[in-house]
């Protein structure tokens, strides 16, 4: 499954890097992450709580961020399990610098999906994870816009 986007924050490139590396941060963005434990050099087990569709649980997992380019690039590697499901994937991240000292992040991603949430249907699938993409971007806007205050 793949999934794209390209998302704009207010704030500055070296500040949105330091924000999608942070686990602080990204515990309060990414939806149903209820913890990122580091375990090493930017590398992370995580515990999600989520749903797609009418399939849905707790789930455990590690995070990596690979291949990172300061303030640039990086390549997010996920891979996670629970009852009956499971997921590998990758996201590309890239970060560019925009007028008015923004930035625009644009995202590509491919992940393996398989057990019970597989049984939903790719274009569920797909809907859902674009869904929880743009819930991440909405949330590190409000963080952004907190952060300006």
């Amino acid at each position: 499954m793949k999934v794209e986007g390209t998302y704009e924050i207010d704030a500055d490139v070296e500040t949105v890097w330091r924000w999608l590396n942070d686990p602080e941060v990204l515990v309060k963005c990414i939806p149903g992450v209820e913890s990122l434990t580091p375990t090493g050099e930017h590398t992370y087990d995580a515990a999600i709580n989520i749903s797609i569709g009418p399939v849905g649980g707790s789930y455990t997992g590690r995070v990596e961020v690979r291949d990172a380019s300061p303030p640039h690039s990086y390549t997010l590697h996920i891979e996670g399990k629970g009852p009956g499901a499971f997921v590998s994937g990758d996201g590309r991240f890239r970060l560019s610098e925009r007028d008015g000292g923004k930035t625009r992040v644009d995202v590509e991603g491919d992940a393996q999906i398989g057990g019970v949430f597989a049984s939903v249907g790719q274009r569920m699938l797909g809907s859902g994870a674009r869904t929880l993409m743009n819930q991440f971007f909405d949330a590190l806007k409000k963080h952004a816009a907190a952060a300006k205050k």
